[in-house]
């Protein structure tokens, strides 16, 4: 069971000790040398810190609280190499995992790491569970809300469109001159049902989820394609798109719903991006997955949004149905991935999809 561990210790020998021994257990590592670099990392990215004690701008304990305060998922195993029965209750006071004493033995150190992780993880798919249950309840009012709505919503909106299109057509019989700034307002009109069929539509999506037909599918020439597609927005708006695919392998899924996911995965990172932004796609394989990543260097997800990023309706942004994140999250549930977010090598925020490999051939 491997995490994202934070080391805080100033003695630079022994935390490059630590650091071989996690990450020969495939633990990710990441170490600081003091109580402001810590919370600067530690906000949303840490599973488990390990703190010394004494730091050269502050003491391990009141840094214990801190971390807890900014990341309440985290847990802090505290080392010392001077223990007292004070600096001990100060520590069960602050709430930490445990306290140990430095030169702490390997399997010792281990084996309270290892319950720490479980802990951390065991929290963390609680709290995915009540999340999945919530956009369960939240979906099946959308289906009932749908299934009641679509049609008295449907029908006015093609018979206004029809009307449009009626009025247009004497409007084009009249004088040029007098034509255009007729037409402008039946334009920006037809523009905003357009947009009205679009939510509308994804609320049927969303609703009810197409059929998946999965099938042996190479992900590198998806991806591809969908890179080449969206290649000239990303010139429009003069945004830097990078492609890191590799020899992708093979997934179990649908060629046409997974275009659509990185597709739409895409644009928001252009969004989340000024001009002359950065964004990357690129692929991990894994031994039993693939990992694909989209990167920004935009502002990132704020860590109070991070739990409700996935919810249907939320949405940061002015326009829009709040559902495009979700129908992307609900289309790999359904080939049985799994979707997340989090802090981006290049600033801003890294939506990562995983996929279950292909069985091979035989």
């Amino acid at each position: 069971m491997t995490a994202r561990l934070l080391l805080v210790e100033d003695n630079r020998a022994y935390v490059e000790n630590l650091r071989e021994i996690f990450e020969e257990l495939g633990h990710e590592v990441r170490s600081v040398g003091s109580c402001s670099q810590a919370l600067e990392v530690g906000r949303a990215w840490v599973q488990v810190a390990l703190v010394d004690l004494k730091l050269p701008d502050g003491d391990g304990t009141t840094l214990a609280i801190k971390l807890k305060n900014e990341n309440p998922d985290c847990e802090v195993i505290l080392l010392t190499g001077h223990a007292s029965v004070e600096s001990a209750a100060e520590a069960v006071r602050a709430g930490v995992w445990a306290y140990l004493i430095k030169p702490t033995p390997v399997p010792d150190l281990l084996s309270t790491l290892d319950k720490a992780v479980r802990h951390v993880q065991a929290q963390q798919e609680k709290r995915e569970l009540a999340r999945r249950a919530q956009v369960a309840e939240k979906l099946a009012a959308v289906g009932t809300l749908t299934a009641g709505l679509s049609h008295e919503i449907r029908n006015p909106l093609n018979a206004a469109g029809l009307q449009l299109s009626v009025l247009e057509r004497r409007l084009r019989k009249l004088e040029p001159s007098i034509q255009a700034p007729l037409l402008e307002p039946l334009t920006l009109v037809r523009d905003e049902i357009r947009r009205l069929e679009h939510i509308l539509q994804d609320f049927l999506q969303f609703a009810r989820p197409l059929h998946l037909s999965p099938r042996p599918l190479p992900l590198g020439p998806v991806l591809e394609k969908v890179i080449a597609f969206i290649g000239t927005d990303a010139e429009r708006r003069k945004v830097k798109l990078e492609a890191d695919i590799g020899q992708a392998s093979a997934v179990l899924g649908d060629g046409d719903q997974l275009r659509q996911v990185f597709m739409n995965l895409l644009l928001n990172a252009f969004d989340a991006t000024r001009e002359g932004g950065h964004v990357k796609l690129s692929v991990e394989q894994q031994p039993t997955t693939i990992e694909v990543h989209v990167d920004d260097d935009g502002p990132g997800v704020p860590v109070e949004q991070l739990d409700r990023i996935f919810e249907p309706f939320f949405t940061t942004k002015s326009t829009g149905s709040g559902l495009g994140l979700p129908i992307t999250h609900t289309i790999i549930t359904q080939h049985g991935g799994t979707m997340s977010v989090s802090r981006s090598p290049l600033g801003g925020a890294r939506f990562t999809v995983s996929l279950p490999r292909a069985p091979h051939q035989s």
